[in-house]
């Protein structure tokens, strides 16, 4: 679930918890997808705090867990090391093959929720981490995943883009900070099909997702812990509290809810299943 740069460490549990604990709590169509069984083993790419992982434990062999947050895997080690048949593992999953535990064939099945949105966002590795992925499932196994897609979360997007922009980055300089990659279904479809799965189910929806109300969260924690790399674009701490400001108030009544006085961002979920051919 966790961001795949690995420059800084914006993660914590606690800053995940109070902006995001949605996440996990809303990957049910995924999880089905996955369709476990007693003896499946599985690579969970971009496991983060593990909470979701430890879940899928409990119907099947082993978990393999791998983030490239050092705080996100303390935390899952500190909830779960001790259980057994899951295991947690610091990496940037972008470089699958230089893992010590790179290993072709060794999973039945690869998940991953919430967390191939920042792996992909690398326009050279994007290619290679599928090839990756493909060659680590045994021969007709399959890659179950849930993303950003295409128009994810653009009413924040948008706000995050403009206010670096004020706050004197150039146009072109504010689209290299975006930290994510929201695929299309026909262009994740070929990437896909391009290293060789075959792609059986795919689906996209729009899910309008309730902010937390946490001190510590809303839209304002969302935009310090997500947009992490636009505020890191802005040379001074006064700019970037300048920002945050304006995300916040542009925000304001595009994504509040009149009816419950609640605040929900444009989530758009892409869902994947494919196969490694026998």
């Amino acid at each position: 679930m966790a961001q795949q740069q690995p420059a800084k460490d914006h993660w914590t549990q606690n800053a995940y918890s109070a902006s995001a604990s949605f996440v996990p709590e809303l990957a049910t169509t995924i999880v089905q997808w996955l369709d476990l069984h007693p003896d499946d083993t599985i690579l969970d790419l971009g496991c983060g705090d593990g909470s979701l992982t430890a879940k899928l434990k409990n119907s099947c062999a082993s978990v393999t867990g791998v983030d490239a947050s050092a705080n996100l895997i303390t935390a899952a080690k500190k909830a779960h090391g001790s259980t057994a048949g899951l295991s947690w593992h610091l990496h940037d999953c972008r470089f699958l093959d230089r893992w010590t535990n790179f290993q072709e064939e060794a999973y039945t099945k690869v998940f991953s929720n919430a967390a191939l949105h920042w792996i992909l966002r690398d326009a050279n590795t994007r290619s290679s981490v599928l090839q990756n992925t493909y060659k680590m499932l045994k021969s007709g196994g399959t890659f179950a995943l849930e993303m950003g897609g295409k128009g994810n979360v653009a009413e924040v997007h948008t706000a995050l883009l403009a206010a670096v922009i004020h706050q004197g980055v150039g146009i072109e300089a504010a689209r290299e900070l975006c930290p994510w990659f929201f695929p299309s279904e026909k262009l994740m479809k070929n990437m896909l099909e391009k290293v060789g799965f075959t792609v059986e189910r795919i689906q996209s929806e729009y899910r309008p997702t309730k902010m937390t109300v946490d001190k510590d969260g809303g839209i304002e924690g969302w935009a310090r812990l997500m947009g992490a790399q636009f505020l890191e674009g802005l040379d001074s701490l006064a700019k970037r509290e300048a920002a945050v400001k304006e995300v916040c108030e542009v925000l304001q009544t595009v994504i509040s809810h009149e009816e419950d006085g609640n605040m929900y961002l444009g989530y758009v979920r892409l869902r994947v299943l494919a196969r490694k051919p026998r």
